[in-house]
């Protein structure tokens, strides 16, 4: 009604849950107004990860073993995981975002992991159908952006890497993946084009695939929207993908043809949470008083705070997504190094330090990692011993940043300045 009320020609469902919520795209596009994204026929489909795993099936798109439709009761469960063997995934069919999803080593725990996965689905999506998946030993997340029209044409923007993850979330993702050379990168793009054929897709969107330790992918879901990761494809392709998705819900047919894309350096985004690194990742609220961004070459942040912005429990704790670009994955790290130090936000805890620590990481740097990286090597670490293998230029930013902010705060209290409630930065005023 608001959309009508100031009578918008269309909507734009960024990357939260109305972008995958068919109902809500019928209701936009039955109201008039065009919604930029896909049709709600294909977000159903591959909403649905059990339909989606069938589609991909008959395709010829590989799939983890496993099943195709929900299960339906403790006995096919076992059933199941006595015929793909030990350990599996429990998945909520409606799932995403790592929510619903339970890991089973030992048969006697799969009873309570599909209860505790059923209700956290249902808490989550209001759907508690689960699937089985044979669990995939220390792989990789490589995804594929896509792009296509309403006129039958495709394109991909070639892939992500974004194994560094935390509970299944991810927290660093980079273009093009450093761990794939171009025949594997033939195969997973091409997979990925075959896959949004099969369920005619239009518009922007994202393939998930899993890459193991024998260069087999299998695929993981498809993600019918925007991804919060897509800058990092628009630094190495020099396309604006918003731009394009616009341009495609207007009923244009593409300008950029498969040919006319080459990836171009290499690009690198860390996800800004508030958070506290040292609990688990527990979000961390509160109220922004204090926010510089870092700039120069190269240094690209989308953010969602700003002084006084107040960051509570009932959202996801991003604030912002910091991207650097280089001509290589080596300078593009290095100036992501600087812009971490120039990064300054004051009134929660965030991740940023940690950033430090995955960056100067051996896995990382010669992408040996996987998605339990940050389980095996980060989180054993006691609370702050992570900080032992940051850098010491590092440590003294942190420590010369943490003084400024104490004496700063100290000679304000010490002067006739009276401090806002609201605002200890901008709002001073003389008593």
């Amino acid at each position: 009604s608001l959309a009508k009320e100031i009578k918008a020609d269309a909507i734009h469902p960024g990357y939260g849950f109305f972008s995958e919520n068919a109902e809500f795209i019928d209701k936009v596009n039955s109201s008039g107004i065009k919604f930029i994204g896909p049709s709600a026929e294909s977000v159903s489909l591959m909403g649905s990860k059990t339909a989606a795993r069938t589609l991909m099936k008959n395709s010829g798109v590989p799939i983890v073993p496993g099943t195709t439709e929900p299960i339906n009761s403790l006995e096919e469960a076992q059933k199941v995981v006595e015929q793909i063997g030990l350990p599996v995934m429990i998945k909520a069919s409606a799932g995403g975002g790592g929510k619903g999803m339970r890991k089973v080593d030992n048969i006697e725990d799969l009873s309570q992991a599909i209860e505790r996965a059923k209700n956290e689905a249902k808490k989550a999506f209001g759907n508690d159908d689960l699937y089985i998946e044979k669990f995939i030993e220390n792989p990789k997340h490589i995804e594929v952006q896509i792009l296509t029209d309403e006129h039958g044409n495709y394109i991909h923007l070639f892939e992500r890497e974004c194994s560094v993850q935390r509970r299944h979330q991810k927290v660093v993702e980079e273009a093009p993946s450093n761990s794939i050379n171009q025949d594997l990168r033939d195969k997973v793009t091409n997979a990925a084009i075959k896959a949004a054929k099969a369920c005619n897709y239009y518009n922007a969107g994202t393939i998930e695939f899993l890459y193991d330790q024998h260069e087999n992918f299998y695929f993981l879901e498809m993600n019918t929207r925007l991804q919060v990761e897509h800058p990092v494809t628009e630094m190495i392709t020099g396309v604006d993908l918003v731009k394009e998705q616009i341009k495609i819900a207007s009923g244009e047919k593409l300008t950029i043809q498969q040919k006319d894309l080459k990836i171009n350096g290499h690009a690198i985004e860390c996800r800004i949470y508030a958070e506290d690194v040292d609990n688990n990742f527990a979000p961390s609220i509160g109220k922004i008083f204090h926010h510089r961004l870092p700039s120069g070459p190269g240094i690209r942040v989308d953010r969602g705070i700003d002084v006084l912005s107040e960051v509570t429990v009932y959202y996801d704790p991003m604030l912002s997504k910091l991207v650097t670009w280089g001509n290589n994955r080596n300078e593009a790290i290095v100036r992501m190094k600087r812009a971490l130090a120039e990064y300054q936000i004051a009134g929660v805890k965030t991740n940023i330090n940690s950033f430090y620590w995955i960056l100067d990481h051996d896995k990382f740097i010669d992408s040996s990692f996987d998605i339990n990286f940050l389980a095996n090597y980060f989180l054993p670490l006691v609370p702050d011993k992570w900080r032992d293998n940051v850098g010491s230029e590092y440590k003294d930013v942190v420590a010369i940043l943490g003084a400024f902010l104490k004496e700063r705060e100290s000679s304000l209290k010490s002067s006739r300045i009276c401090i806002s409630k609201d605002n200890h930065w901008e709002s001073l005023k003389y008593e």
